[in-house]
């Protein structure tokens, strides 16, 4: 089994890999304060309610993939995989870690892991040209040229952020739930709030991913949307652009870049 760990700055999505099948995933919410001791609990208390996983840590797990976003929790991760899985190979995704993707960036080093992890498993799925639209934390947008490079993207407050941000500077509006309402139209307030966050990024979606592929491709028809992250549910149904829905696209990232440095060396 792989257990892949994709760390973002809201929640970790934690993925179990039988060969190329995902068999069990599990989201919890991302804590900076966590020690690699805690840490290790909270899998031990999540995989061992798994069938196909003994009751010791780190039973039936033959490799770690590992992103994240947060660098103190990679730091504990790191730390976890040394004293609880010093047997079993693990990676971390970070510089000089083989992923198969050039990043053509100004500072390669400075683009997030998980994005670059998204590019790798949108090539092996879908080729290039692609933009992967990740709704996460940040919603962000990159994108993949035809040759399979990751050529940059854009970044842009994500829903949960817009969501808080109108609840703590409104003066007379508060935190609603992200959910559709019943029409474009607002009937009151929350209705009027849940239509500008719904509708509203959907527009920005299709802006943003028609500007993109304008500039990634001859034909914009060619390039591939595929939309991934917790949120994406919710713009999916508005959104005109989105082609395909992957949500586990950055595990199964990471799962490609682990055979890529462990299976295959």
């Amino acid at each position: 089994m792989l257990l892949t760990i994709d760390v973002g700055n809201t929640h970790t999505v934690l993925g179990l890999f039988d060969g190329e099948d995902i068999v069990e995933h599990w989201r919890i919410s991302t804590d900076a304060r966590r020690t690699a001791d805690e840490l290790a609990v909270l899998l031990q208390g999540l995989m061992g309610m798994h069938p196909l996983l003994g009751e010791e840590l780190g039973d039936g797990i033959d490799g770690i993939a590992i992103c994240a976003t947060v660098p103190s929790v990679l730091h504990e991760l790191r730390e976890v995989t040394r004293r609880y899985y010093g047997d079993v190979p693990a990676i971390l995704v970070e510089p000089g870690v083989k992923t198969g993707v050039p990043i053509l960036m100004d500072n390669p080093k400075e683009v997030g892991a998980d994005r670059i992890i998204n590019a790798v498993a949108a090539v092996e799925l879908y080729g290039g040209p692609a933009i992967v639209v990740d709704f996460g934390t940040a919603t962000t947008f990159d994108a993949v040229s035809a040759r399979g490079e990751y050529v940059g993207g854009v970044i842009a407050p994500g829903i949960e952020i817009s969501v808080e941000a109108l609840g703590v500077r409104g003066a007379q509006l508060r935190k609603i739930e992200v959910a559709r309402p019943r029409s474009v139209i607002g009937k009151n307030t929350v209705e009027a709030m849940q239509s500008g966050i719904i509708y509203g990024f959907a527009g920005q979606v299709d802006g943003i991913v028609n500007r993109v592929a304008r500039e990634l491709a001859d034909d914009p028809d060619d390039v591939t949307v595929i939309a991934t992250g917790g949120l994406a549910p919710m713009v999916l149904g508005e959104s005109s652009v989105i082609d395909e829905h992957e949500p586990w696209l950055t595990l199964i990232g990471l799962r490609l870049v682990y055979e890529r440095n462990v299976s295959r060396t």
